[in-house]
């Protein structure tokens, strides 16, 4: 940021220079026109009331000459005596004034000059008034060229030390921030990285910066949670086969083989259960972009609800066919989850209602005639793992995760799932989902 400053200071700086040093020049040509004008201009006078001599008084070394239309000399300043004519011709215009540049006289002062021009008269008798001076060179005014040209490396400078100065105070809050972040450590990340009193960028900065450590410290926390609850749900059909595994191996003449395999097989089937929901939470948090088509949720329900006998009585009221985009097997999971958990606290009943709801949503209710969930409670029954006491023992087929998979797989879709009261006043739950309709 520096470098670019002092290098766009020093190309300013530099035609700044550039454009007022030819300025000087042309106030320097302006003023010699000048001169030469009024000098010109009282040699005219002279002649006009006949006090021209053969000498031209010249207190200042200006060089003045006056010849006919025929360029014989006249009368000349004591400089130009004995120089040939300027042989320049008459201004086209009578009494007319003309500033010419030329290089083709010979003069004293220098190689090129400025002339003015005058006519004096008409006729064989008029007579041309010439006065000349050296044209300014490129630098008239050495001090001024030197003072500009000084003011070039001196501006240059002073932009790059401004920048440097206003560069370091603005990312030393960034450096700080990045010592801070790199002292983070996933044991810590309850640290934050210090917010500048401005509200400017790099306040901004550290605000999303905090942020995005708080969502990674919740995350965290959630993980280590999430470890905790599975090893505690892993341990317990584990030690359950274990346990009847040691029991059977103990005493195999006592030992019933039949039921302590049925054993097995149970506590197999509750284990490869958390696994399967474990494995479809991984999915849904690693990828969410999975294959998506038009599903037809009244068909899927009904597949869903014949797949395998419940013990509860399930009715299904569809409004005709009712269409929404997504993935079938993600679909067909959360209406089972759904359907399972209603079944299993149901007390005989399980009602599914499919319906359209204006302007392009899609609606699942799935109602049980249980004893129902506490307001207080409805939110924690979608965390993982959460199994309400109340009703651990209606639900001691169930992982703790079917629920928190639904309503995974209903974001993941766009949509809501929740958990209210019964529209009749009855004692149950009633879940309701709403998808985007293809």
């Amino acid at each position: 940021m520096t470098l670019t400053a002092a290098l766009v200071a020093l190309v300013l700086s530099t035609a700044l220079c550039a454009g007022l040093l030819v300025l000087i020049r042309q106030q320097a040509v302006a003023d010699t026109v000048r001169g030469l004008a009024r000098d010109g201009r009282r040699v005219a006078t002279s002649i006009n009331i006949g006090a021209l001599g053969t000498s031209i008084e010249a207190p200042a070394g200006e060089l003045l000459q006056v010849t006919d239309l025929r360029h014989r000399v006249i009368s000349a300043s004591p400089r130009m005596q004995g120089r040939p004519p300027v042989g320049i011709p008459p201004p086209p215009v009578y009494d007319d004034r003309r500033d010419i540049r030329t290089c083709a006289i010979d003069a004293p002062g220098g190689d090129c000059f400025i002339v003015v021009e005058y006519q004096v008269g008409l006729g064989p008798s008029a007579k041309l008034v010439y006065s000349l001076a050296p044209e300014p060179g490129p630098l008239p005014r050495p001090l001024a060229a030197t003072l500009l040209g000084l003011g070039v490396p001196f501006i240059t400078g002073l932009v790059g030390y401004a920048t440097w100065l206003s560069a370091s105070r603005t990312l030393r809050p960034v450096g700080e921030i990045r010592r801070e972040l790199d002292e983070i450590t996933a044991t810590d990340l309850e640290r934050r990285v210090p917010v500048p009193g401005r509200m400017d960028e790099v306040g901004l900065l550290a605000a999303s910066v905090n942020a995005t450590l708080d969502r990674l410290e919740q995350a965290v926390a959630r993980q280590r949670a999430f470890v905790s609850d599975v090893s505690h749900e892993l341990r317990s059909p584990l030690t359950a086969l274990r346990m009847e595994v040691e029991l059977a191996l103990a005493a195999p003449e006592d030992s019933d083989v039949a039921e302590t395999l049925r054993a097995v097989l149970l506590n197999t089937e509750r284990l490869s259960a958390v696994v399967d929901d474990l494995l479809a939470l991984a999915r849904l948090e690693a990828d969410r972009s999975f294959e998506r088509e038009p599903v037809d949720l009244t068909e899927l329900t009904d597949a869903e609800v014949l797949r395998r006998p419940r013990r509860t009585q399930v009715t299904v009221l569809a409004e005709g066919s009712v269409t929404v985009h997504g993935g079938r097997s993600e679909l067909a999971r959360l209406l089972t989850n759904l359907l399972d958990n209603a079944d299993r606290h149901a007390a005989a009943e399980v009602t599914m209602i499919l319906r359209a709801e204006p302007p392009a949503t899609t609606v699942v209710e799935v109602i049980d005639d249980g004893p129902g969930i506490a307001p207080e409670d409805r939110e924690r029954v979608f965390e993982r793992f959460t199994r309400l006491a109340e009703g651990r023992h209606r639900d001691a087929g169930g992982t703790g995760l079917g629920l928190a998979i639904s309503r995974d797989i209903a974001q993941a879709h766009g949509g809501t799932l929740v958990l209210t009261d019964r529209v009749d006043g009855r004692p149950g739950a009633r879940f309701v989902l709403r998808l985007p309709r293809a």
